[in-house]
């Protein structure tokens, strides 16, 4: 299993928590080329920067972002 499989499944984990939500922090602390996203967690740097002060509510919508830039990433079958 690759560190995006298991990120994917992290997400849906932290979407259905109800507390605590997880940080989807991966120790992989690297920009991609275009500076968008980390590519260990697929956060942007603003919400790196917000984690620690969001809420449950947010941090559910981060990992909701983070499923879809996993989504956008997996190969289209024909």
């Amino acid at each position: 299993m690759n560190a995006i499989e298991i990120l994917a499944e992290r997400a849906v984990l932290a979407r259905a928590s109800t507390e605590n939500v997880p940080s989807p922090c991966v120790s992989v602390c690297r920009m991609d080329a275009q500076r968008a996203v980390c590519e260990g967690c697929l956060r942007s740097i603003d919400e790196i920067r917000l984690w620690s002060t969001a809420s449950g509510l947010q941090k559910k919508a981060v990992w909701a972002l983070i499923a879809q830039r996993i989504a956008a990433l997996e190969p289209t079958t024909p």
